[in-house]
């Protein structure tokens, strides 16, 4: 076949062609404008945007007044247009101009310190400040904010109008008083009553019975030990972990006792023939913790490998993987509303779950180091999480920030709450913090003794619970033992007053 030949300039010719094709759709090039199109957004544009000011006098040279603009009119003709000079009416406490929709001159445009009286009457002349409104609005959704929260005292964002008598005329000015801190509620001090030993390596986790006639402890001696309550008396011993035992649940559903360990088991133990009858296998790493679902059969666990796993108890069935966490996930926990799960990792992010879809909902970034605990508040739509850096305070469904716990400067293992309102935090260092969750007021710190011939570097506690009574408390500690502790009964509001003042609130918002 032959190749047809063409001209150089045919060549040349189809050469062009193909570059003008090649560059005719360039985004870069601007479309031309449309007259009809332009002037309808900018219709648009002032009504939406600029409608509380458009009644406001003419700012051009020549023009005293203007009707407003009505959507798809004429543009207004205060617009200044493209290469137009406009004249700009100077709008606050100035000497000049001599009026409203006076337009500046050569003598005017020179700035002159305003005398008392201008002062007055421009501020008497001029419309209420939108900003001031936007301060009104923002502090009065902040107050609702904490008051929901249970805290409605927290914030006072009062708009005081002050009056200052000035050639017999009143200006109101917006003041804000500073937010304080409000008095927290009182709370008995918390003392030692009873000191349980048995366990041969540090333990690492409770669970009270639904019964509140016994607990159980997991530690790293690699054993499930069940006491008594009321006695403190050991009441069964249960092995089969090869690793420490990282977590423990009670079901109250059916007399089911689930355990996690670091040997990647998790365990579920029937309790009338103290047997194991179901593992549910899946995790590659260490299992630190895991929660039941109060509602349904569900168990959810976490671990090292930066997942958590939710479980039918039934079935042995891996319902979801719960992916996200870029580190190990330390903590986890389950309620009947929503969020159903929530996260904690040494990712420093804390994760609210959607149970049904198994995703993520919201994720929780403010936290500067690893989020070991989590902990749910019994009757408040609310909970806490703890770390290194601090303790923090947040809302559900969306955790929206309530404030921060600071002071416990140390890693914090563990967080409890009762129903009075006691938050206590128990650390790495073996000192435990008591707390007013309201107000973030700690009215106690505790440091006990390590039991006799144990180091003081074994100074630590893992996990601390309440009780179903509330009355008690127990913590598991790296001294091989478990602490009951109890209210002081004899102590009064007199005895032990509240060392506090209502010193002004800085918080960080993060």
């Amino acid at each position: 076949m032959e190749v047809q030949k063409h001209s150089v300039h045919t060549l040349v010719f189809r050469s062009l062609k193909r570059t003008h094709d090649m560059f005719v759709s360039d985004h870069a090039k601007t479309i031309a404008l449309d007259e009809d199109s332009h002037k309808m957004k900018m219709g648009v544009k002032l009504k939406t945007e600029y409608a509380p000011v458009l009644h406001m006098p003419v700012l051009k040279e020549g023009r005293d007044r203007v009707s407003q603009l009505s959507v798809g009119q004429e543009l207004h003709p205060g617009y200044a247009h493209p290469g137009d000079e406009a004249e700009y009416l100077i709008t606050g406490t100035h000497a000049y101009p001599s009026g409203p929709g006076v337009a500046l001159t050569a003598d005017t445009k020179m700035h002159r310190n305003p005398s008392e009286g201008g002062v007055i009457s421009m501020a008497l002349a001029l419309p209420p400040s939108q900003v001031r409104q936007e301060a009104s609005r923002t502090a009065a959704s902040v107050a609702e904010i904490h008051r929901h929260a249970g805290g409605a005292d927290r914030v006072h964002p009062q708009s005081t109008a002050s009056l200052l008598e000035g050639g017999g005329t009143r200006i109101s000015a917006l003041m804000r008083r500073a937010p304080t801190m409000p008095k927290p509620q009182w709370h008995p001090p918390w003392k030692l009553f009873r000191v349980i030993s048995g366990h041969l390596g540090w333990v690492r986790s409770i669970a009270v019975e639904p019964g509140n006639q016994w607990f159980v402890t997991g530690s790293a001696d690699r054993t499930i030990k069940i006491w008594d309550l009321a006695s403190g008396k050991l009441k069964l011993s249960l092995t089969g972990h090869i690793s420490t035992v990282r977590g423990v649940a009670v079901s109250s559903r059916s007399p089911y006792l689930f355990s996690c360990g670091e040997d990647k088991q998790v365990k579920c133990w029937d309790l009338e023939y103290n047997k194991v009858i179901r593992h549910y296998h899946g995790h590659l790493s260490a299992v630190y913790d895991l929660d039941l679902h109060p509602t349904i059969d569900v168990l959810v666990t976490c671990s090292r490998d930066a997942s958590a796993r939710v479980w039918d108890i039934r079935t042995k069935a891996n319902v979801h993987t719960l992916t996200g966490h870029t580190n190990t996930v330390a903590t986890v926990r389950c309620q009947a509303a929503e969020p159903q799960v929530i996260t904690g990792s040494h990712d420093s992010t804390i994760r609210l779950w959607d149970l049904i879809a198994g995703k993520t909902r919201a994720t929780l970034t403010n936290h500067k180091k690893s989020v070991r605990t989590l902990v749910l508040h019994p009757r408040q739509y609310t909970f806490a999480s703890g770390s290194a850096d601090n303790i923090k305070q947040w809302m559900f469904p969306d955790g929206s920030f309530i404030q921060n716990l600071s002071g416990h400067n140390a890693i914090i293992n563990t967080l409890a709450v009762n129903s009075d309102g006691v938050l206590v935090s128990g650390a790495d260092n073996g000192t435990m913090h008591m707390w007013d969750w309201r107000t973030g007021y700690n009215f106690q710190r505790i440091h006990a003794a390590v039991q006799p011939g144990s180091l003081d570097s074994e100074s630590g506690i893992f996990a601390c619970l309440f009780d179903h009574s509330e009355s008690r408390l127990i913590t598991a500690e790296a001294d091989k033992t478990i602490k009951v502790y109890k209210e002081d009964d004899t102590a009064t509001e007199e005895s032990h007053p509240i060392n506090w003042k209502p010193e002004i609130l800085k918080r960080k918002r993060f």
